[in-house]
């Protein structure tokens, strides 16, 4: 029987039986159905205290779903002793709808029916501009890298560092891989996903989802999974419990949830969007403890989170990468795994499935390939989505494909532009304006931290129903109390987020500012909402360089005022009166002192502030801004950053532009390994060494390190980096070539620190190849490497030959009596200009202090400082010993 009539012969039925009671009886089977709950629920009194007939029937088919309502109904009535009317109930049920299916299933039964239920669901997924698509097609492998078990200080031993677990291909094999046993057998129960807006973190989580109920993933460890989008289930009127929630994604209302949540250690939630959960501290975020216990969509969520509820499940999250720091209070043991992205082969596959058609897919593919910074971008599947729509739109028109921007904002916007194509060119005018109005709903969302809206919302704006609302919100149905809600998001959050940036630059001069504030409030709003703004205040700054702004007046039809690019240039010009995590003066030298350990790690998003800011600038692509900008930044400090490429990128860029005065430094962080040609195949060898090519070219120039592009940017005529400190950095024999090749041309670098960096005899023999170039300006440079004795003759040896030279400190080093005294032949050396020499807390023998008084005596004017010598005075003004 279909759906519908099953509940129209249920109606019926239940009518049927309470219309012959009386109203006596009626009352007690009132009583009765408040304390008979189903699965530990059960209809509130309010809604039965005055209910007739009629409106008990409409409760029980609402709350209970046809059959299962039926079974209440049967067992109450027997309950308020209407014996004859539950028996009568029964018999004409057996007539009308046959034995009941659903309700008499077993949990082992019902574990198929939810499978095949989550296939049918689940099988295809709608892309943004809400086509749908099979999942299995479109899906992507992504790259997934496990957090490292390493400990942090081990980049500081002699010995070379292991390697962190290589990124892995999202197969079935990398999913199963996520609830693995660790060294010691345990299991983790909780697994945390992270990654940037768009990389493709809620498509993975649905995909392993997808795979459990196919049976490739979990098998014999989990029975039920069940998908959870936070940000939906948040704006959710009402309470909830965790059965309701359950209830809601099961095919009925029958399911044995009571049964289900009795073997938690075989359930697996998902959790999709976790960063959106509200912050601890109100009675509405209170962890909820009891999976029947009706609370507030964040309590629910909490709970689980936390493991007060049901701690014997397994969860998988998923969060942007700067919000795991804000969570490490509610996680309990989490395991983290970070989503890269596509990987280079991946890109290709992700073209040829989004085209379909091989010659244009190929077109599309190659044209992208070459332009270098958008085909780094597009390792963000969102990305790649914007920018495979947008070039088949251009191919489709004939178009010119060199048209397609390289910055996430630039891609963005083109795609909005091309989209607006659609729109009749007679109704321009009043597109501009919906579009306006738009932008206001984004950034009203963006701040009320709200992704759905209403049709009052729409109304309010007079948006129903207009072009734009068809071009980028997506309709949805949910079920409500009385009647069907309607709501509306934005095709994709970050959708949303880029036109509440967007809303701020289409604000009229003279307009009122809207009620919820200018761009100054967004900027210096609370701090603890930083995570939540980062990717609409990182498209703030991509829509303000002169080209966008460009592209904004043709589009929108509207003058960009001047004022938000100077209010953005003032707030970022402040960051360098309070940055987050400034290193206390003379902690690394401490460091050097307690053997190179390493400081405790502080909250990710706190840690990873001053990166983000240099993506905002990255967007603006507009060199005179970023220099302008970063004269209120003159130090630049990254700590326990792991750079990927693009981190290295966005940092070179911004480096390239800096101002005369800069300073860097980078403290503990992790360079991405330089990416590795694929070796050719033996075949292909052996044909280019025997089909008489020449020996040139068989020469190949050799791969660059991973600090290579931050190198060149140094090297730049226009960059103005003074001071460059490595500090806890490992840097292999490759990036000591790259940098040696950098302290040559940089044309204003005068200082070099290098602070315990697991340095190579050969990578100090190289650096100091280039500090000795007769071109290099480098005049203070700072070693402290303890273990590195002998090979610190090569930096003893740059005395004799560095034109510029003046101040060293090897405060930290270990230096033998033979090496002190090279070092005093060395400084006696009539090339030598050394001015200031820094031995802070060397062990030196009496043999070589008095070699060193011997020394001073010889030539007054260089300043010695030790503590055992009879004379150190201080420093020249400017000098800082401390890294």
């Amino acid at each position: 029987m279909e759906p519908g009539a099953a509940s129209g012969a249920a109606r019926e039925l239940l009518l049927a039986a309470l219309e012959d009671l009386s109203q006596q009886q009626l009352k007690r089977f009132r009583h009765k159905l408040r304390d008979a709950p189903l699965d530990g629920r059960s209809i509130p009194w309010g809604r039965l205290e005055n209910a007739n007939a009629v409106d008990l029937a409409e409760e029980l088919i609402n709350f209970y779903g046809p059959e299962p309502a039926l079974d209440v109904a049967r067992k109450t009535l027997k309950r308020a002793d209407v014996r004859d009317v539950a028996a009568r109930l029964k018999e004409q049920r057996l007539q009308r709808l046959g034995p009941s299916s659903s309700a008499l299933l077993s949990v082992s039964e019902y574990k198929k029916k939810y499978r095949e239920h989550v296939l049918r669901q689940h099988a295809k997924v709608k892309e943004r501009n809400a086509r749908s698509v099979k999942i299995t097609k479109r899906f992507t492998k992504l790259l997934i890298a496990p957090e490292s078990a390493v400990p942090e200080h081990a980049a500081q031993e002699p010995a070379e560092e292991p390697e962190r677990e290589r990124a892995r291909r999202s197969d079935t094999h990398t999913f199963n891989r996520l609830f693995r046993r660790d060294e010691e057998g345990q299991r983790p129960l909780t697994v945390v996903l992270q990654g940037p807006a768009g990389i493709g973190k809620t498509m993975a989580a649905k995909k392993i989802l997808y795979d459990w109920a196919a049976g490739k993933l979990y098998h014999g460890q989990v029975d039920f999974a069940f998908f959870m989008p936070c940000r939906e289930l948040l704006e959710r009127p009402g309470t909830c419990s965790l059965a309701d929630l359950i209830l809601d994604q099961c095919p009925d209302r029958s399911a044995p949830v009571r049964q289900m949540l009795a073997q938690s250690e075989r359930l697996l939630f998902i959790l999709d969007g976790v960063d959106e959960l509200p912050a601890l501290g109100s009675a509405e975020t209170a962890p909820c403890i009891d999976p029947f216990e009706v609370a507030s969509a964040a309590g629910v969520l909490g709970g689980l989170l936390s493991k007060v509820l049901l701690p014997e499940a397994r969860l998988l999250v998923t969060t942007r990468g700067a919000a795991p720091g804000k969570l490490q209070g509610r996680l309990c043991s989490p395991q983290c795994a970070e989503v890269r992205g596509f990987s280079d082969k991946d890109k290709k596959k992700y073209f040829y499935k989004f085209f379909q058609d091989e010659w244009r897919a190929e077109r599309a593919y190659r044209f992208v390939k070459e332009n270098e910074t958008l085909f780094s971008l597009c390792f963000v599947p969102f990305v790649c989505w914007i920018v495979c729509t947008v070039l088949r739109q251009q191919l489709e028109l004939g178009q010119d494909l060199s048209r397609t921007s390289k910055t996430t904002t630039s891609v963005y916007l083109l795609f909005i532009s091309s989209v607006l194509r659609s729109a009749p060119a007679a109704d321009g005018r009043r597109v501009q304006d919906e579009l306006r109005k738009l932008s206001r709903l984004a950034r009203e969302g963006v701040l009320r931290r709200r992704a759905q809206f209403s049709e009052k919302d729409l109304e309010r704006l007079e948006l129903r129903g207009s072009k734009v609302q068809t071009l980028f919100l997506s309709r949805k149905e949910l079920p409500g109390v009385l009647e069907t809600e309607v709501t509306y998001q934005f095709m994709d959050q970050s959708f949303q987020e880029f036109f509440a940036a967007l809303s701020y630059l289409l604000e009229d001069e003279g307009a009122p500012r809207a009620p919820l504030g200018g761009v100054g409030a967004l900027l210096r709003g609370d701090a603890e909402l930083r995570c939540h703004l980062a990717l609409t205040i990182r498209f703030l700054f991509g829509l303000l360089s002169a080209e966008r702004m460009q592209d904004i007046e043709c589009h929108f039809g509207c003058a960009v005022s001047e004022r938000v690019k100077q209010d953005v240039l003032r707030w970022v010009q402040d960051q360098g009166q309070d940055c987050p995590r400034r290193v206390t003066e003379g902690t690394e030298k401490t460091q050097v002192l307690q053997g190179a350990e390493e400081p405790e790690e502080e909250e990710g998003e706190e840690l990873n502030y001053p990166l983000e800011l240099l993506y905002c600038l990255y967007e603006t692509q507009e060199d005179a801004f970023v220099c302008q900008a970063l004269r209120g930044l003159p130090e630049l400090v990254l700590e326990r950053v792991h750079l990927s490429r693009m981190d290295l990128a966005v940092l070179s860029y911004c480096i390239r532009c800096c101002p005369a005065g800069q300073a860097l430094r980078l403290v503990s962080c992790r360079l991405a390994a330089a990416q590795e040609k694929k070796k050719k195949s033996l075949m292909k060898r052996l044909q280019g060494s025997l089909g008489g090519s020449s020996s040139q070219a068989t020469i190949r120039k050799p791969l660059g390190s991973p600090l290579r592009p931050l190198c060149e940017a140094m090297m730049d005529q226009q960059c103005g980096l003074n001071s460059l400190t490595l500090s806890h950095c490992k840097l292999p024999d490759l990036v000591c070539r790259d940098l040696s090749e950098a302290l040559r041309e940089a044309p204003a670098l005068t200082e070099l620190g290098l602070v315990c960096n697991s340095l190579s005899e050969a990578g100090l023999r190289v650096l100091s190849e280039g500090l000795a170039w007769p071109q290099c300006r480098v005049q203070t440079l700072r070693v402290q490497q303890p273990g590195l004795q002998e090979a610190l003759q090569y930096v003893v040896g740059v005395l004799q030959h560095s034109p510029a030279l003046t101040t060293l400190d090897l405060s930290g080093c270990q230096l033998s009596g033979p090496m002190v005294t090279y070092l005093c032949a060395a400084l006696q050396y009539p090339g030598c200009r050394l001015q200031t020499l820094s031995l802070t807390s060397v062990d030196l023998s009496e043999q070589s202090l008095q070699a060193l008084r011997a020394l001073g005596t010889a030539k007054p004017g260089l300043v010695i400082t030790h503590p055992m010598l009879d004379s150190h005075p201080e420093p020249p003004k400017g000098f800082n010993s401390t890294l």
